[in-house]
């Protein structure tokens, strides 16, 4: 595992930092974690009513990016079990279920 990962990579999440620090994640307390794109969507993706902010110097539409991807990852995807639940889907899974 990277010595040197992000503070949003979860200590169960064993992918690597696809780059240095691009956006801040907020919980809905406030709390912040500054994260690369690949695991501030991570994290996004598992809290309910998280935000995210791009940190000064990011490259254009890092936010964007984030939160677009947020929306297709299960929370805590680096969890192995059957995702049944509507809590353990994505958003995007969610919507789909519900269209039908």
């Amino acid at each position: 595992m990277d010595r040197q990962r992000c503070p949003a990579a979860h200590p169960q999440d064993p992918t690597p930092c696809d780059g240095p620090p691009a956006v801040t994640v907020r919980d809905t307390a406030g709390a912040g974690a500054d994260g690369c794109e690949h695991h501030g969507a991570r994290i996004l993706a598992s809290l309910k009513g998280g935000r995210v902010h791009p940190l000064p110097g990011a490259p254009e539409g890092a936010a964007i990016r984030v939160f677009k991807a947020a929306d297709t990852i299960r929370p805590f995807c680096w969890l192995d079990g059957p995702r049944t639940q509507p809590s353990q889907l994505s958003r995007a899974e969610n919507r789909a279920l519900h269209q039908r």
